[in-house]
């Protein structure tokens, strides 16, 4: 990560505290009072599951991190907390700080484990009454199965994974805006992030423009380390990632038109696992078997009659985690909102950064179960609900019939 964008990452983190914080004194501070007849009172409280399993991806270490573990804890239960085998150590930096909050050591444990290890001693063990889970879809569904057949009671799994997010740029959008907001979207964090913009859609008429400056704007980007504050891309996260990378750039130079490609310094490609982000032009999306984790754009051409067939293929790959749309058309956003089958939807914008409190993240299909991290929802799935019904006749009748002052 860059210099700001670990700024940022810390601030999240204490913004996913500070809110569930708040979301906890309104949730979980007292029962709430149902109606019923007279002589009777009930009540219905939340309190926590039991141990939760949290699962955090090595993309947001620290923020998503955070954000799993204070959630569950501020639910009422115990956390096992597994980081991402790339950053165990900002995740024993987390729990560090949480125990010098106050978090008692005996609810909070760190699992510096592998996934397969997890997976096959942590996931299946009935004692784990919950997961929350950041990650691969793939591996989503691997925990999910797992869950389904193991014995004990059923467990809520908690799951936020990737996506094939989409942008959709009509003929009225404002060309330097829209440059502006791809190279954020596609290339800040190398790519690096479950909501990164990784396809593209042009209308005819705008196309050829936005190109040409993409183009341009691309070979202005600095790839350098990230401990440099002149640094616009990093390294990706590791060898695995940038051969993959590497892989999927080498069949799209066969099948597609590379139409943007930032310079890559002589000699760095050996410092590190960099990647020089690039966008290519492809006839269709059928190529895109899944999502490719880092700064590649596709871009695909549409016409104006095609917009529906647009929303078709978007909604066709399953995913629906994050879309952009820019247009300056009222009607052109509104139709395309009331087809997306997407969990964040931005307009006129950049598609990343999502804001606890002001932009609850999550999606939906292959994109992850929703509750949405960061949401006034999101805390009530850590939880069991129970509600308690008296009956106050059992007293002698119901006092509050006879204990109504004058002014009442």
């Amino acid at each position: 990560k860059g210099l700001q964008d670990g700024i940022d990452e810390v601030r999240e983190a204490v913004d996913f505290c500070r809110y569930y914080a708040v979301r906890g004194r309104q949730d979980f501070g007292s029962d709430l009072l149902l109606p019923g007849p007279t002589g009777e009172q009930n009540t219905l409280g939340m309190t926590g599951r039991g141990t939760f399993l949290c699962i955090s991806p090595w993309n947001f270490p620290f923020a998503i991190f955070a954000g799993q573990v204070t959630a569950a804890l501020m639910a009422g239960n115990c956390v096992i907390a597994k980081p991402a085998e790339q950053t165990p150590l900002i995740g024993q930096m987390c729990i560090d700080i949480l125990y010098q909050a106050g978090v008692p050591k005996n609810v909070l444990h760190l699992a510096p484990i592998r996934g397969r290890v997890a997976g096959e001693k942590l996931v299946p063990d009935a004692r784990v009454t919950g997961i929350c889970f950041t990650g691969s879809t793939e591996t989503a569904h691997i925990i999910n199965k797992t869950l389904a057949e193991r014995g004990g009671a059923i467990a809520p799994f908690i799951a936020e994974t990737g996506g094939q997010n989409a942008m959709i740029v009509d003929n009225s959008a404002l060309p330097e805006q829209v440059v502006d907001d791809i190279l954020i979207s596609g290339f800040q964090s190398a790519g690096q992030r479950c909501s990164a913009l990784r396809v593209l859609y042009l209308q005819d008429g705008i196309a050829g423009r936005i190109i040409e400056m993409l183009d341009g704007a691309a070979q202005e980007l600095i790839i350098a380390d990230p401990m440099h504050l002149s640094t616009d891309v990093g390294p990706v996260i590791d060898k695995a990632s940038l051969e993959t990378l590497q892989n999927h750039a080498a069949k799209l130079d066969k099948v597609a038109k590379c139409v943007a490609k930032a310079p890559m310094p002589e000699g760095l490609e050996s410092q590190g696992f960099y990647f020089a982000p690039r966008a290519y032009e492809l006839e269709d999306t059928s190529i895109l078997e899944r999502e490719v984790f880092g700064p590649i754009v596709h871009i695909v051409r549409y016409k104006a009659s095609e917009l529906d067939k647009v929303m078709e293929d978007i909604n066709s790959k399953g995913y629906g985690l994050t879309l952009g749309i820019h247009s300056r058309i009222d009607h052109t956003v509104d139709t395309i909102l009331s087809k997306a089958r997407v969990g964040n939807c931005y307009v006129n914008r950049s598609m990343i950064g999502a804001v606890v409190g002001v932009q609850p993240f999550g999606g939906m299909g292959l994109s992850g179960t929703g509750p949405k991290a960061g949401g006034p929802h999101y805390l009530p799935r850590f939880a069991t609900e129970k509600t308690v019904t008296v009956n106050t006749t059992a007293s002698g009748g119901n006092a509050s019939l006879v204990s109504l002052s004058e002014n009442d």
